[in-house]
């Protein structure tokens, strides 16, 4: 049941109909599988619609990477007035244009977004209830022309509303698993070399978490490439 809430009416409701639309579209071009590829199309759609803040995100990476040797010596030079260090490294940041907490904001602009995608593919891939969800979708269509009689769930011989939990069908955990590592394997590769570089110089110098405490910069910047990989 598809409540006309605000989080609906503003993130799900357009999800829903931009995938539906792709959906129709690659029928009408009599695409196998058109609702496997409606859903990689509507995952490349939002994608895109990130991708300005993808660029940001990894812009930020790279400037807080090329500023770790000025933030170390600002460390070492105020390591007993925490106060005065937090002011000289914001300073450090107004000077080269970053926002520290820009790469948070990425993230939690996302988070209503992929919980959206999340609750719209409910409607259809859950339990394979695909035909009863067709109903609650065409209500909240935005034009006649896209309601829909039926969905074909099956995309290159998988049934996309089945899950492992429904059947001997354990070979589908390998989907997630195989995406997550793609995911990963593409966000290290992504990574700006300096960042990485002086990610491992940090591991083999031993740090402790007392002094990791005290670097607000590293703080920061190890955190956004936790946040990028994962």
């Amino acid at each position: 049941m598809l409540n006309p809430n605000f989080f609906n009416t503003i993130f799900v409701i357009p999800i829903l109909n931009l995938l539906v639309a792709f959906y129709k579209l690659f029928l009408l071009i009599k695409l196998p599988g058109a609702f496997g590829f409606a859903i990689i199309a509507l995952t490349a759609f939002v994608r895109l619609l990130f991708q300005p803040f993808f660029k940001k995100q990894m812009e930020t990476a790279k400037k807080m990477a090329e500023l770790k040797p000025h933030i170390d010596r600002l460390n070492e030079k105020h390591k007993n007035d925490k106060k005065q260090l937090q002011q000289e490294q914001m300073k450090l940041y107004q000077q080269a244009g970053i926002n520290p907490a820009s790469g948070c904001l990425v993230m939690i602009v996302q988070i209503p977004i992929f919980i959206a995608l999340y609750n719209t593919l409910n409607l259809f891939l859950i339990n394979g209830q695909a035909v009863k969800a067709i109903a609650e979708v065409n209500k909240v269509l935005y034009a006649s022309f896209l309601k829909i009689s039926a969905v074909d769930t099956w995309f290159f011989g998988l049934n996309l509303a089945k899950t492992p939990a429904d059947g001997k069908i354990w070979y589908y955990l390998l989907i997630p698993l195989i995406t997550g590592a793609l995911q990963y394997f593409q966000t290290v590769s992504m990574t700006p070399p300096t960042a990485a570089k002086t990610d491992s110089v940090e591991e083999r110098s031993g740090r402790t978490e007392s002094v990791n405490k005290k670097d607000g910069g590293d703080d920061f910047q190890k955190a956004m490439n936790t946040q990028m990989k994962y």
